[in-house]
């Protein structure tokens, strides 16, 4: 690549206006300049560990300001693609994660808020097929496992302490995939959380919504089911908290987007 911006500066490129076009709707200029970081590093035959371009230099790249590409290196070492270290620069990372490689169809976005909604529904068969699993297979230790991190989660919105929440939230859905006894299920539901992490911090930067009270009695029904040994139950639960968690996403979008 050579020393020519690849996006006009202030009235936008036809590059730009063409991955709008692509994406359906409006895409913020951060989302596009992650994107063409991503085309530099594979046009510059950067390989994982190679030291990439400062934000400087890609700023003047890319023909765009610093706190652009600032925001757009966020999002690329929030999913794994490129690694920032304090005082020495910006490096390729070798963990793209199994939703953000290309066997997964490539860069996922999570301020893309159609790939948010998809997320929820590949969580929603994940997490229901992991809990009909786990009503008939949890073990007494993995059955106390997931009633501990339900209890967690209560505590954590009883106090007001969000990060004992969060905690306990990882812990109780992880809990369930692991009482499935399928790795698979447990990979995936590690993979799609994190991503709903992302989408949260990044796209909606911070702690969506007001469902923390909701949650709370929802995991003990989810718990509840497995405990019973009542494999459709513990789906049903489990899709009921899917549904009212990506609705209370939808809420959040409206507030902010549309006031």
């Amino acid at each position: 690549m050579d020393g020519t911006p690849v996006s006009a500066p202030a009235d936008g490129s036809a590059r730009e206006r063409d991955g709008a076009q692509r994406a359906g709707a409006y895409r913020p200029r951060y989302e596009l300049v992650a994107e063409q970081i991503l085309e530099l590093i594979a046009e510059l035959r950067l390989h994982p560990g190679d030291r990439m371009p400062t934000e400087n230099e890609l700023a003047a790249r890319l023909g765009t300001g610093r706190t652009v590409v600032h925001d757009a290196v966020k999002i690329l070492s929030a999913i794994g693609r490129v690694r920032a270290q304090k005082g020495r620069g910006l490096y390729v990372a070798d963990d793209e994660g199994m939703l953000g490689s290309s066997r997964w169809g490539g860069f996922f976005l999570p301020t893309d808020l159609d790939h948010v909604y998809m997320l929820f529904e590949f969580r929603r068969v994940q997490e229901t097929a992991a809990s009909r699993l786990a009503a008939t297979l949890a073990t007494p230790a993995e059955l106390r496992a997931i009633e501990t991190a339900a209890e967690t989660c209560r505590e954590g919105h009883a106090t007001g302490q969000s990060a004992l929440f969060d905690r306990g939230d990882d812990d109780f859905h992880l809990g369930i995939a692991t009482a499935s006894h399928n790795p698979f299920l447990v990979a995936a539901v590690r993979e799609a959380r994190r991503l709903q992490r992302q989408s949260s911090a990044i796209g909606l930067h911070g702690t969506v919504g007001g469902h923390a009270e909701e949650a709370v009695e929802e995991h003990a029904a989810i718990y509840q089911a497995i405990r019973d040994g009542d494999p459709d139950a513990a789906a049903r639960a489990a899709a009921v908290h899917l549904d009212n968690t990506l609705e209370d996403y939808r809420r959040e979008i409206q507030r902010r987007v549309f006031g």
